[in-house]
């Protein structure tokens, strides 16, 4: 087949894909083994969707297997719809349908008696919370005599967090802090004030899918750049913002949701510079920085804040606290942070002033609070995982060292499937698909442990009961079902 009009996106060399592919040779015809390989790789989202591949020469030579073999290869994925051929262009990747359609998060997530929802990943509120109410509305009189207006934030918040990022390694002041209405509106402001019709936003694949929702609502184009076990491809991001200038691109630095891995401090240090190389700005969401359970925090996405004219980071109270304060902030150049103050107001002139003086006051007396939801996290995970290991035995998980959720690898590409019958048996999860731009992880689901302990035990037993329902009896194949991430 060939198509004359689908992009690509960027191209990936014999050597790399070679990488990617790692060992794939298995008895039987070579060509066979090193096209479920690469169908492997398209379907996981690890060779995003819209890439041109290697010549059949380049990849014969990087595999080190013959011309012969490589075009077979290419022709078989060709015929099953995983390849089409682009005049001049080469090979593109691609999908059997086309780009499959994405499940909206808002779409998913319902209250309905009886059903326990895993489509959120968010904890509900510590004990701690009407305390910081009460000592809040002791601080209001304070603020009464103005007109309630703070574009940029509270300057009592915004000192608060200013030492936060300042203890995390990251020298702050004030005037480089937004405090926005949650984390979602810091995304759309920087989406909406870097991008627009037809520009092209680099997203990690899997990703945040309301970050995904956003770039598409300014008529830009998410360009996926793979974000496995290892964490994010920063060589293929190198080469995605050289061949394709994106406007913006968002990362997750911190227990990725959904996959829990996190970008070592080395990895950091290198996005930071390619961020200044290529003079792109770089969003780093941290909502998920404090929620640590295993091992050593990891370090602050902005360094020692050099970077700044490139380099932004996102925070929000929602997880680290709870959801219903919907306060979030935005860390950035003043310039920036003043640019997105004044367009805010077309949205909303500020966040609500008693949240913002409630988040000043648990973050003020956050270690002790923090210490206990990391705990009561902890327990809640290896509560899911045993759960798992116990009545899905052919499910792979990772065991994450911090975040909400678990990213699971059903064996077998049904993660619709499972969520379209899932609620029949109690239970409500989003497909794997969600947290792809084209229709990618459908092998996977993203599995929270925010959920009360007995809410998860009634959720693996719908899902069990779910499971045996679709018959499912493709084998599952690679690693320990269970380890724990590095």
């Amino acid at each position: 087949m060939v198509i004359s009009e689908l992009p690509a996106d960027r191209r990936i060399s014999g050597h790399r894909l070679g990488a990617v592919l790692g060992a794939w040779q298995r008895p039987g015809p070579a060509y066979l083994a090193l096209a479920d390989a690469v169908r492997a790789a398209i379907l996981s989202g690890t060779v995003p969707l819209s890439t041109r591949l290697p010549s059949e020469r380049e990849l014969a030579d990087a595999t080190g297997v013959s011309r012969t073999t490589t075009t077979a290869t290419y022709g078989l994925l060709r015929d099953e719809g995983y390849l089409v051929s682009r005049r001049g262009s080469g090979t593109v990747t691609t999908l059997p349908s086309g780009p499959g359609a994405r499940v909206s998060m808002a779409e998913s997530v319902r209250d309905e008696p009886g059903i326990v929802d895993l489509a959120m990943a968010a904890p509900s509120a510590p004990a701690a919370l009407h305390g910081a109410y009460l000592a809040a509305l002791d601080a209001l009189p304070r603020h009464l005599a103005g007109t309630g207006y703070s574009p940029q934030g509270l300057l009592v918040l915004r000192e608060a967090i200013a030492r936060w990022y300042t203890q995390r390694g990251t020298p702050t002041t004030p005037d480089q802090l937004l405090v926005t209405t949650g984390a979602q509106q810091a995304i759309h402001l920087l989406v909406n004030a870097h991008a627009g019709p037809s520009d092209r936003v680099v997203v990690e694949h899997p990703t945040y899918p309301h970050a995904i929702d956003v770039v598409r609502s300014v008529g830009a184009r998410p360009v996926p750049v793979p974000s496995g076990e290892t964490g994010l491809d920063i060589d293929l991001l190198e080469s995605t913002l050289r061949q394709v200038a994106p406007r913006l691109v968002y990362l997750i630095p911190v227990h990725r949701n959904p996959t829990g891995t996190s970008l070592s401090d080395e990895d950091r240090a290198r996005v930071r510079a390619l961020a200044r190389r290529y003079r792109t700005a770089v969003v780093g969401d941290e909502v998920l920085a404090e929620l640590t359970m295993d091992g050593p925090a990891p370090g602050s996405f902005a360094g020692d804040g050099t970077a700044a004219a490139y380099v932004v980071s996102i925070g929000s109270a929602s997880k680290s606290f709870w959801g219903g304060l919907r306060v979030g902030w935005v860390r950035a150049h003043p310039d920036l942070v003043a640019r997105l103050a004044s367009s805010r107001a077309h949205v909303d002139i500020g966040t609500p002033v008693l949240e913002q003086l409630v988040v000043a006051e648990l973050l003020a007396h956050s270690d002790d609070l923090l210490s206990r939801r990391r705990n009561a996290l902890r327990e809640r995970r290896d509560l899911l995982v045993g759960l798992l290991l116990d009545q899905l035995p052919s499910w792979q998980v990772e065991i994450p060292a911090g975040g909400l959720s678990l990213w699971a690898d059903l064996g077998a590409p049904v993660s619709s499937a499972l969520a379209a019958i899932s609620t029949r048996y109690g239970v409500r999860v989003v497909p794997g698909t969600a947290f792809g731009v084209d229709g990618s992880f459908e092998r996977n689901l993203r599995l929270p442990f925010s959920a009360s302990a007995d809410d998860l035990r009634r959720a693996v037993a719908g899902l069990a009961d779910a499971w045996a329902g679709l018959g499912v009896t493709e084998p599952v194949a690679g690693p320990a079902r269970v380890h724990a991430m590095v």
